[in-house]
């Protein structure tokens, strides 16, 4: 089946966002054409339900395998869910002759990892989410000592994330991570109001102040480091970058001429811009000069190409071997895209710079605890201290409230100007 003119638009759709490979487009568009003509005298009927009796059908009528079926039902739900509305939901899975009521937890978690990459959410946020719903499943499971036969509900949301919170003593933050994955399946994937979580035992976080660095301990720490591991810790302390900032810079991001860094799609999908320090300029020019020659070792080898967001590769079939593409930090090894298993030279990984930065630390004897967003802590703090407006910061960090960058303030007026303590006073008139 070769045919594009059997409902063109949805076939398109499935292109553009690489849903399915590009020889399945139209048997998927076939599979809900059928559909279609199925559901006309039943409009009244729940579209889940005109799924299930189509499937049903399809299986009366001629042998299909259970791929095909699968197929099918993946076409359909595609279309109704996404193609018009823009919404998943939890569609009952094809088991053999087990109950279409049957809840199917594999079912669910491949609803959701096709409903997290549909919002193009990062690989990182779709294993994290995914791993905090298998959690929940096992967790509920094991409550109800028996396989779940029905989907879950609030009482077992509530069970589960007090659970986290009492015997597992999970810190706020990790609790919140937990609960933003349920409510992402339960909301986006089974399509079920939460209500009211209100007896939930929270795990407890007062107010935090961050850790920050003195510009002597920067100084020391840095000039502990070397190489690609030092330019990469100027550029968090000197840009206020977040981690994953610096490691899906790109090669176009960099703009020597205006002096900045452009960060796209960073956290709430915003963009901005922020300063590129003038010292170390010439230090990035001779580090792309070395990328650019291994990128062109690359092409060379028939390889070089990139992983490019969204739709990007498709629009611009040429651009993932471009070098305004490639990544700033490349890593110096090979590696398998998890999502499209093609072989690619992706970004360094998170350890590499973590790791020199607490060699750094340990070497410096800093007597804190001191993470790489303390880079970024200490950046916001410094520029403070250096008379540069609150809002000004709050733009070169990307914050979305004010409030947040207020924190800042706290710690520069405990750095800057604490008060003597009575003890010196007193010491100060024994001497006299």
């Amino acid at each position: 089946m070769s045919s594009l003119s059997t409902l063109p638009e949805f076939q398109q759709y499935l292109l553009s966002r690489k849903l399915v490979p590009e020889k399945n487009a139209p048997y998927f568009a076939y599979w809900v054409k059928r559909y279609l003509a199925f559901s006309i005298p039943l409009a009244k009927l729940d579209k889940t339900d005109i799924l299930q009796k189509f499937i049903e059908d399809l299986q009366s009528r001629q042998p299909l395998a259970d791929w095909q079926l699968q197929q099918a039902r993946e076409a359909v739900q595609l279309y109704t869910n996404h193609f018009l509305g823009g919404k998943t939901s939890d569609v009952k899975a094809v088991s053999g002759g087990a109950s279409s009521n049957a809840f199917d937890p594999d079912a669910v978690m491949a609803n959701m990892r096709e409903a997290i990459r549909i919002k193009h959410y990062s690989y990182s946020t779709e294993r994290t989410y995914l791993d905090w719903v298998k959690r929940f499943f096992e967790y509920t499971a094991k409550v109800k000592e028996v396989a779940i036969r029905e989907a879950p509900g609030v009482d077992e949301i509530r069970d589960f994330l007090s659970h986290l919170a009492v015997s597992r003593n999970v810190s706020s933050s990790t609790q919140n991570q937990a609960f933003n994955a349920l409510l992402f399946l339960f909301k986006s994937v089974l399509r079920i109001e939460i209500g009211d979580l209100s007896n939930t035992v929270r795990a407890k976080r007062g107010p935090k102040l961050p850790v920050v660095l003195t510009v002597e301990e920067v100084s020391r720490m840095l000039s502990l480091m070397e190489g690609t591991s030092l330019l990469m810790a100027q550029l968090l302390y000197g840009s206020g970058l977040r981690l994953m900032e610096l490691f899906r810079l790109r090669v176009k991001d960099i703009d020597f001429g205006a002096g900045l860094l452009l960060i796209l799609a960073a956290k709430g999908d915003k963009d901005r811009t922020t300063i590129l320090p003038v010292g170390i300029r010439e230090s990035i020019r001779l580090h792309l000069d070395e990328v650019k020659a291994l990128h062109d070792r690359d092409l060379a080898a028939g390889l070089g190409d990139v992983y490019l967001p969204d739709a990007l590769a498709r629009k611009y079939p040429n651009a993932a071997k471009e070098w305004k593409w490639q990544y700033a930090f490349p890593s110096a090894k090979f590696s398998v895209d998890p999502r499209s298993g093609k072989v690619r030279r992706h970004h360094l990984s998170e350890k590499s710079i973590q790791n020199a930065v607490a060699a750094a630390v340990r070497k410096a004897a800093i007597p804190k605890h001191v993470t790489v967003h303390t880079l970024r802590h200490s950046f916001a703090t410094h520029l403070l201290m250096n008379g540069v407006n609150i809002r000004e910061i709050q733009e070169l960090l990307g914050h979305k409230n004010v409030e947040t960058t207020m924190i800042y303030t706290h710690v520069m007026r405990d750095m800057t100007t604490a008060p003597k303590s009575p003890l010196d006073l007193l010491m100060a008139e024994s001497t006299k």
